[in-house]
């Protein structure tokens, strides 16, 4: 049976809110997790059959759910797409607080493959500042119960440019982060968006200090051995994220649960971001979809080439990208923001750093040639 890309599914429980995060999370719903396991059931049945590569359960923060609820979850996808351990890569979101031995030793036994943990920062009080209910201790007791669980493949995600973290603390972070070896490195520029408690406060992201944050580990990590193949995402040779590359590649892939995505035969398909609605739409057997497009000529190939530019290794360019995209290029190769050989583009060095301007240039509208 072919398969067709990736499954995700969206877990939009929090025990609280971020300040930085305008992800589709809620904080006080947690007496809705069972209707809305129900929901997800529901709108698994309408994809039953189908046959995927990886598997992602994402959030908010899918370690909040209960063993007994964790297994509704992992029954939901055996019985419409097969047991968790048939998925090649099978990555399960959790963050310190919520990560228990029971929990961990469940999913192993279970057959994920992967865990992400939410660290964000090594520093206490600046974890306090942004929100996160957990501490170092936290983390490093939920990292070490999962290696003694037995996750040989675990990401730990970090945030450069936080509010009142100084250089030498993340760059601190970062050191101690290597010496604990997790195969699997995410680290973010913090971005403030519009609605969250830092951008309701006026706080602003210093564009020097991250920029400085990140061209330090632009160097280091890699010299700990560890593949830097997205703009984000740093990896042990062989642990890239599997989930992730299909996403960068523009391949398919079917999101389940509130405000979850899906991309298929060139349609893109989006989930209503509210839990009761997505419960009521499910449970009288409606379509969550709120929003739905199909990408076509020069947005399609636009899409293509911007997220394949996320990867260091850059994008082979069809001779129809480069005939849709041709000025748009030059311009770009004369700020010196891409590099381009034959057919393959990918960001220079400086791009890297202001890769969102390269994006836009292959984002509609388009002027006409």
């Amino acid at each position: 049976m072919k398969k067709s890309g990736g499954l995700y599914i969206h877990i939009p429980f929090c025990r609280q809110k971020c300040r930085y995060c305008d992800f589709s999370s809620y904080v006080g719903l947690e007496n809705l997790i069972d209707n809305y396991l129900d929901a997800l059931a529901a709108e698994a049945a309408r994809y039953k059959g189908m046959s995927f590569d990886t598997l992602y359960i994402g959030g908010g923060t899918p370690s909040l759910l209960s063993v007994k609820q964790i297994q509704k979850l992992f029954d939901i996808i055996s019985q419409n797409f097969g047991r968790v351990s048939n998925f090649s890569e099978s990555t399960f979101e959790a963050n310190p607080e919520s990560i228990t031995e029971e929990k961990l030793h469940f999913l192993k036994e279970q057959g994920m493959n992967r865990l992400s943990i939410g660290l964000q920062s090594f520093n206490d009080s600046v974890l306090k500042r942004i929100g996160r209910i957990h501490n170092v201790r936290t983390f490093l007791y939920a990292y070490e119960t999962a290696r003694t669980a037995g996750f040989q493949n675990i990401n730990v995600d970090l945030i450069a440019g936080l509010p009142n973290q100084t250089k030498r603390q993340f760059l601190n972070g970062v050191k101690k982060l290597i010496a604990l070896k997790p195969e699997h490195i995410s680290i973010y520029g913090l971005q403030i968006e519009e609605g969250t408690p830092f951008a309701k406060e006026g706080i602003t992201a210093d564009e020097d200090l991250l920029r400085e944050e990140l061209e330090i580990i632009h160097t280091d990590l890699p010299k700990a051995g560890y593949v830097h193949y997205e703009i984000s995402n740093f990896a042990c040779r062989g642990k890239e994220s599997k989930h992730n590359i299909n996403y960068w590649q523009n391949g398919e892939y079917v999101g389940l649960g509130v405000a979850a995505a899906s991309y298929q035969k060139g349609i893109r398909r989006s989930n209503t971001t509210r839990v009761e609605e997505y419960i009521k739409l499910l449970s009288n057997h409606q379509d969550p979809t709120v929003f739905s497009e199909k990408l076509i000529k020069q947005a399609h190939e636009g899409e293509t080439i911007l997220l394949g530019l996320r990867q260091l290794k850059g994008i082979h360019l069809t001779a129809l990208q480069q005939k849709m995209f041709g000025r748009e290029i030059q311009t770009l190769i004369s700020r010196g923001l891409v590099e381009q050989k034959g057919d393959l583009l990918k960001l220079s060095k400086e791009g890297l750093f202001l890769a969102n301007q390269v994006f836009m240039a292959f984002v509609g509208p388009f002027e006409k040639k």
